[in-house]
């Protein structure tokens, strides 16, 4: 899995440079009113590219992150229920000081 990874991401960098090689060519963006900023066509894609992708990464990472402590946490409780199986238990005993049921206020 790591290779197609890699392969990936290889793909987008080799295109992300073919792209900024025949566009390299200065862009002016209005961003408000009389503001304007003067970039190359390049850096406004990965800038795009960016704030796409680092949103969609850090809740993909919380998630994950969630699942496996949720997962931890599962695992910890099915492993002290496994053990306490194997536990012998023995009944235990009433004690005089416990308190008495309905039942057993009205000898019959």
């Amino acid at each position: 899995m790591q290779i197609v990874r890699t392969v990936v991401w290889v793909l987008i960098l080799f295109g992300l440079l073919t792209f900024s090689f025949f566009n390299w060519e200065p862009v002016a963006v209005t961003l408000w009113g009389d503001l304007v900023l003067e970039t190359k066509v390049p850096m406004l894609v990965i800038f795009s590219f960016l704030l796409g992708l680092v949103p969609m990464w850090l809740l993909h990472r919380t998630a994950k992150w969630r699942l496996d402590r949720r997962i931890q946490s599962l695992e910890t409780a099915a492993r002290s229920n496994a053990l306490s199986r194997h536990e012998p238990t023995s009944t235990p005993v009433p004690s005089a000081s416990a308190p008495l049921t309905p039942s057993e206020d009205n000898p019959a």
